[in-house]
C-alpha cells in the first residue's frame, strides 16, 4: 500500500487559480497523494477571475502537510500581513517535507521568514522584489534549493508539478502522468521579458499598471521595509 502523501494548498482571495490548479491536476495522481485546500474557514473563496473555491480544511483542522504550496495571485500584498495564514504556514513548515510556491507565492513565504537565503523563482514582473526578504531570485521556471521548490509564473506551476512528480516518483511516472494530461506545449515566442517583443512587453505592463500593479508592488515593498 502507497503510503498517504498530504500536499496543501493555500486557498485565499484573489488568488489566481492556475497557480493552484495546474499543479493540483498533477500532484493528485501522484501515488498516495492527498490534498488539501486550506483556509482559515470554510467560506467560499473567489479568486482574481471571479471563480469560486471552497477550502476543503482550515488552519486549526488541517493535519501535519508534507508538502505546503503556496500560490500566488492579486491578493498576495493581503496574505502578506495576514499574521494567521504567516503563523500557519511557519507551525507547518517545522514538520514539511517540502515547503513550495508558484508564482508570487514566494513572496508570501518570503514574508512568513521561510525563505531567508534560499533561491527562488517569481513571477517576473515581482521579481525583483525578493531580495528585500533576503532571498535570491532565480529566472528560472522551477527552482530547488534544498527542500524549498518554487515555480515562475502561473503556467510555470504545471511545470513544477511534474518536477516534483520526478523527484518523488521517478522519470516514468513524470512522463505517464504528463501523457495522461496531454501535456505538450507548443507555445507562441515571447512568454518572458526577455523573449518578448518591445511593443507587446511595454502594452503589457501598461496593462498591469492599469489592474493596479504599481499598487500591489507599492505595498509588497513596504511590507519588506516594515521587517
Amino acid at each position: 500500500m502507497t503510503e498517504t502523501f498530504d500536499i496543501g494548498f493555500l486557498l485565499f482571495p484573489e488568488l489566481t487559480q492556475l497557480d493552484m490548479t495546474g499543479p493540483a491536476q498533477v500532484l493528485a495522481r501522484m501515488p498516495g497523494a492527498k490534498l488539501h485546500f486550506v483556509w482559515k474557514n470554510l467560506d467560499p473563496i473567489k479568486d482574481d477571475c471571479g471563480l469560486t473555491f471552497l477550502p476543503t480544511t482550515t488552519f486549526a483542522d488541517c493535519p501535519q502537510l508534507d508538502m505546503i504550496c503556496v500560490p500566488g495571485g492579486y491578493g498576495t500584498s493581503a496574505v502578506m500581513r495576514d499574521d494567521a495564514a504567516l503563523s500557519w504556514l511557519r507551525k507547518q513548515a517545522e514538520g514539511a517535507q517540502f515547503i513550495t510556491s508558484v508564482c508570487t507565492g514566494s513572496l508570501i513565504l518570503a514574508a512568513a521568514g521561510l525563505m531567508t537565503g534560499y533561491k527562488a523563482a517569481c513571477h517576473w514582473a515581482w521579481r525583483d522584489l525578493l531580495p528585500q526578504f533576503g532571498v535570491i531570485p532565480v529566472a528560472d521556471r522551477v527552482v530547488e534549493d534544498r527542500n524549498r521548490i518554487s515555480g515562475g509564473g502561473v503556467t510555470a506551476g504545471i511545470d513544477f508539478a511534474f518536477h516534483i512528480a520526478e523527484k518523488l516518483h521517478g522519470r516514468d511516472v513524470a512522463e505517464m502522468l504528463q501523457l495522461v494530461l496531454e501535456y505538450d506545449p507548443a507555445p507562441l515566442s515571447g512568454g518572458t521579458p526577455e523573449t518578448a517583443r518591445k511593443p507587446i512587453l511595454d502594452m503589457t505592463r501598461a496593462a498591469m499598471t492599469a489592474r493596479g500593479f504599481d499598487l500591489r508592488r507599492d505595498e509588497i515593498a513596504a511590507i519588506a521595509s516594515a521587517r
